[in-house]
């Protein structure tokens, strides 16, 4: 009301400016078009660089050390991450178990970039595999696809078991790879499942998928299913292969369509 009655004291050339209370109200909104009113977007900064963390994300890693994340020790206890760091990028250390963030996350904005190693070594599912796994329950495949045969559903990009990426726009082994990812966790009310996860993916700059419904989550060989979870980690796997991993970063989704007034 105080917004409204300025904008009435205001010259009308510059209300005109500023918005509309004549105008119709759009469908499914409480808003009038160019609605003075309606609350704005709030502002972020983005990176000085493309692929940079805007003013609003969470690093996850800034290229010196992994007191972000945790692993699983004896008897399930939390550890310190074990994988190796150096030179800006951290490297999975085969064997030594799962990498994932001490923080939990519900909707959210991961960028994460990957490269497989130089030399090659393997074929098909047993060549630079790891995972992306988005609140450890669905996993965006990482895996040396440049010219590796493999099964569609697991290839680098894939929404393992489920969904092929539309386009393999893969870098050779030893160049760095770009996920830009989009992520609409699943909600429930009591053991009911009300709205699935959607995962939308840009690999390389390029759309891999756009906003694919996940039946669950992802699994080796079966269907997954949904069971009720609130926020969780993210999950970089251990597969056995030294793949490196750099400028991870994250934002939370939640309340961005509810802007500031």
């Amino acid at each position: 009301m105080v917004r409204l009655l300025a904008l009435l004291a205001l010259p009308a050339a510059l209300c005109a400016q500023l918005g509309y209370k004549d105008t119709p109200v759009i469908p499914g909104q409480p808003w009038h078009v160019h609605d003075p009113d309606r609350p704005h977007p709030r502002m972020v900064t983005a990176g000085a660089q493309p692929g940079d963390a805007p003013s609003d994300a969470i690093v996850l890693f800034d290229g010196k050390d992994l007191s972000k994340w945790a692993q699983h020790g004896e008897l399930g206890r939390t550890i310190d991450a074990k994988w190796k760091v150096q030179d800006g990028h951290f490297e999975v250390a085969p064997g030594s178990g799962d990498l994932f963030t001490r923080d939990k996350f519900g909707d959210a904005q991961i960028h994460i970039e990957w490269s497989e190693p130089v030399t090659v070594h393997g074929a098909s599912q047993d060549r630079g595999n790891s995972g992306v796994y988005i609140q450890s329950l669905f996993e965006v495949q990482v895996l040396d696809s440049w010219n590796n045969p493999t099964y569609a559903d697991g290839q680098a990009g894939g929404i393992y078991g489920q969904w092929p990426p539309m386009v393999n726009p893969i870098r050779k082994p030893g160049e760095w790879n770009v996920y830009d990812i989009v992520f609409e966790a699943p909600k429930f009310e009591g053991d009911k499942l009300t709205k699935p996860a959607y995962i939308t993916l840009f690999f390389n700059g390029v759309l891999a998928h756009n906003r694919k419904e996940l039946n669950g989550s992802t699994e080796h060989r079966i269907l997954g299913s949904y069971k009720p979870h609130g926020e969780e980690p993210i999950l970089l796997q251990d597969h056995g292969h030294p793949v490196r991993y750099r400028n991870v970063w994250v934002r939370r989704l939640a309340g961005y369509d509810q802007p500031e007034k």
